[in-house]
C-alpha cells in the first residue's frame, strides 16, 4: 500500500459522491500514480462501505478484465472483481433509466448462482461446479465513473470494477448439463447483431473465473457465500448503449434476457 488512509478515505467519497451524482471524473491515477492495486481493492472497499451505509446489501461479485485482450490493453496478467449490491439488480426486460448512468456498456455474459460456500485457496474448477446451484444468461453494465473510460486498471479497481447494473435471464441452468467454454453469445441492439463470443473467451472457461475469485477471496480471508450471484466475465466485446436502445443477449443452452433503454 502506498496511499495513507486518509487519501483512501477521500477517494472512496469521491468516487461514491460521483455515482450519486452521475458524474464522471478525472482517472485517480493521474493525481496518484503510484496507486497499487492493493490501494485500488481498499478505495473500492471504501466507496461499497458508503453505499451500504446508503442502505444497499452486497449480494454477490462481478469478475472483470477476463479477456487476454483487455489484460493486454491494462498491462496485467490476471482479472479483478468488483461488489453486486442489490440496488444494481433489473429485471428481465425492464426499462433503465439511462439517466441513472454515465457512460454505459452492454456485456453478455453467464452468471452462477451458488448454493453452497466456496472458500479457497485450493478451489477447483470442479468444486465450483458442485457448488453451483445453476447458471444463467445475463447481462451486465459496466458504467464507469472515470470520464471518457480512460483507465488505467487501478482505476477500474477502485470504481467497483465499473459495476453498473446486471440483469438476469429467464432461465437457471443445471451447469452440469453444457460445456460453458463452447457456449455461443449472440448480443442484439436495435434488432441486429452487435456483439458474438463464447465462454471461452473468460479465462478460458468461466467456471475457471469463479475458481481463480473463490482462491483470490480465501488468500484475502473471503469466503463466496452461498446464494450469492457471480458474474463470471464478458464473453463479446462492450456494447455502448444510448436512450432508446432495445438490447437482448441469447446464449446457446442458458437462453437470453432483454432489456430498453429510456
Amino acid at each position: 500500500m502506498t496511499l495513507d488512509t486518509t487519501t483512501l478515505d477521500a477517494l472512496g467519497e469521491r468516487l461514491y459522491t460521483a455515482w450519486r451524482e452521475r458524474s464522471a471524473i478525472d482517472p485517480l491515477t493521474q493525481a496518484h500514480a503510484q496507486m497499487t492495486l492493493e490501494d485500488a481493492y481498499r478505495v473500492q472497499q471504501r466507496l461499497i462501505a458508503h453505499r451500504v451505509e446508503g442502505g444497499e446489501r452486497i449480494v454477490g461479485k462481478k469478475i472483470g478484465v477476463t479477456s487476454e485482450a483487455v489484460m493486454t490493453m491494462l498491462g496485467v496478467d490476471q482479472p479483478d472483481f468488483g461488489q453486486l449490491l442489490d440496488g444494481m439488480i433489473r429485471d428481465d426486460g425492464a426499462a433503465i433509466d439511462s439517466r441513472a448512468l454515465i457512460q454505459p456498456k452492454a456485456e453478455g455474459e453467464i452468471a452462477f448462482v451458488l448454493k453452497r460456500d466456496l472458500r479457497g485457496p485450493g478451489v477447483s474448477a470442479a468444486d465450483v461446479i458442485a457448488a453451483t446451484e445453476g447458471v444463467m444468461a445475463c447481462f451486465e453494465i459496466v458504467d464507469s465513473r472515470i470520464r471518457d473510460w480512460k483507465i488505467r486498471i487501478q482505476d477500474t479497481v477502485a470504481d467497483n470494477a465499473s459495476c453498473g447494473l446486471f440483469v438476469l435471464g429467464d432461465r437457471l441452468v443445471d451447469p452440469r448439463a453444457l460445456d460453458m467454454r463452447t457456449c455461443g453469445m449472440v448480443l442484439e441492439k436495435n434488432g441486429a447483431v452487435a456483439a458474438t463470443g463464447a465462454g471461452a473467451a473468460t479465462m478460458g472457461s468461466p467456471v475457471v473465473a469463479v475458481a481463480w475469485l473463490a482462491n483470490m477471496l480465501g488468500r484475502l480471508g473471503t469466503t463466496l457465500e452461498a446464494g450469492s450471484v457471480i458474474l463470471s466475465g464478458a464473453l463479446g466485446a462492450m456494447v455502448p448503449v444510448v436512450a432508446g436502445d432495445n438490447l437482448r443477449v441469447t446464449i446457446g443452452g442458458l437462453g437470453g434476457c432483454s432489456i430498453r433503454f429510456d
